[in-house]
């Protein structure tokens, strides 16, 4: 039984030779692409777990991809490989809809521990205690398991990491979440290019959130985050 589906899109057809034959002998399936536009065409048709891909390709690179992607599916997880190395070029990245960044050369086992991360989380995180929940707050209802933000008529789509983030917030909410803790809890860890990416996905909730006055992420300088809701609703 395969332990996930994966459409990963790389043009170097030496490494993705090696990459799809470690994670296939690791139990995944992996549809593979070697430009944007065929990969769209996929992704678009098929469904998968996961997606892993290049920034430079051919035809459409892996950010205008990823973009593509995002307009018709916010849940599914992206991690984008790069020889691109500055934070601004990751940092880009996130802002286009991708959830993580591996710098090549990569290993195996980082990817590997990365996948493992995302597909544990889609299964698992919305635990079952709350699998069914609907979460109010202000005016916004948040249903975990459906990935959904919901205002009278509006009504977004969140990707897996953005819905964590919101549950770790608003299970602390009008309370200090120290920055560390939110990382380890949603990231996994502490590094510094999560604790920059937190940052984006944290202007992405504001974003969504700003419908409703009452409700503010309060950046407390050098100590984490607060989720303020007035009259503690």
């Amino acid at each position: 039984m395969s332990k996930g589906m994966i459409l990963y899109v790389e043009d170097d057809l030496t490494l993705s030779f090696v990459t799809r034959d470690n994670l296939e002998m690791r139990g995944y399936s992996v549809d593979f692409c070697e430009d944007g536009f065929s990969a769209l065409a996929k992704v678009t048709t098929q469904s998968y777990d996961i997606c892993i891909l290049d920034v430079m390709l051919p035809k459409m690179d892996g950010f205008m991809l990823a973009r593509r992607i995002r307009e018709f599916n916010q849940a599914i997880p992206i991690i984008f490989l790069t020889a691109r190395s500055t934070s601004e070029d990751k940092i880009f990245g996130l802002q286009q809809g991708g959830d993580d960044y591996i710098t090549k050369p990569f290993s195996i086992e980082e990817l590997v521990l990365k996948i493992e991360i995302f597909l544990k989380r889609s299964k698992v995180e919305l635990r079952q205690d709350i699998m069914n929940e609907l979460i109010t707050f202000g005016a916004f209802s948040f249903s975990p398991n459906n990935l959904r933000l919901s205002n009278g008529e509006f009504i977004q789509d969140l990707t897996h990491r953005e819905a964590l983030l919101l549950e770790y917030l608003l299970k602390h909410r009008n309370k200090v979440v120290k920055r560390e803790e939110i990382l380890k809890t949603v990231w996994g860890n502490d590094h510094f290019f999560s604790s920059r990416s937190m940052d984006v996905f944290i202007s992405r909730l504001r974003k969504m959130l700003k419908q409703d006055t009452s409700i503010k992420i309060e950046s407390i300088h050098n100590v984490g985050y607060r989720l303020l809701i007035d009259g503690n609703r």
